[in-house]
């Protein structure tokens, strides 16, 4: 539904996802995977807000950062919280230009750890892969880098299983779309 709502730029179904799954938090806190489905939810809702509606943005942005800390305090090598928590970090910081600096150094320091758990995990590689396209020069060894990065990450995502609880569905198309760009 998160994706769906998401792909079809749905932003009050979204939102009324957001409702739904912070109400259902709410009444049973120690979940973590709800707890990651609704920080996903405000990640995209994000996402969708884009710089137009910047306040909508970070408040989903922050909002997803703060609903992934319990997820990581408790298991430091919970690598999906890592990484949506990397990329909430990583948005944000394009919002929040005085504090980018801090912001990106979070991302980097959560994007590392979840690769050092899992090398080959393909949304901790897409996003790796999107931070170095963003942030490397056209034509220098970096963006290659990068590039090959993001070639990897769509070669893993093929070969992942299907979806479950613990393994969410998110960033195959999207990195099939950035390769496409």
């Amino acid at each position: 539904q998160i994706l769906y709502a998401y792909q079809t730029e749905d932003a009050n179904g979204l939102s009324n996802l957001v409702q739904d799954l912070a109400t259902r938090v709410q009444a049973d806190p120690a979940d973590p995977a709800l707890r990651y489905h609704l920080a996903h939810a405000q990640y995209r809702r994000a996402l969708l807000a884009g710089r137009a509606a910047g306040g909508v943005a970070q408040s989903a942005l922050s909002d997803c950062i703060d609903e992934l800390k319990p997820a990581v305090s408790q298991d430091v090598k919970s690598v999906e919280a890592l990484v949506l928590q990397s990329a909430c970090y990583a948005e944000l910081a394009e919002h929040r230009k005085l504090a980018a600096v801090l912001l990106r150094t979070r991302c980097r320091e959560r994007l590392a750890a979840a690769l050092k758990v899992a090398p080959r995990n393909p949304r901790a590689v897409y996003i790796s892969s999107l931070i170095g396209l963003r942030e490397a020069k056209p034509g220098t060894a970096e963006r290659q880098q990068a590039f090959a990065q993001l070639e990897l990450a769509a070669q893993l995502f093929e070969a992942t299983s299907a979806t479950s609880v613990d393994v969410p569905g998110w960033g195959h198309a999207e990195a099939y779309l950035a390769l496409g760009r």
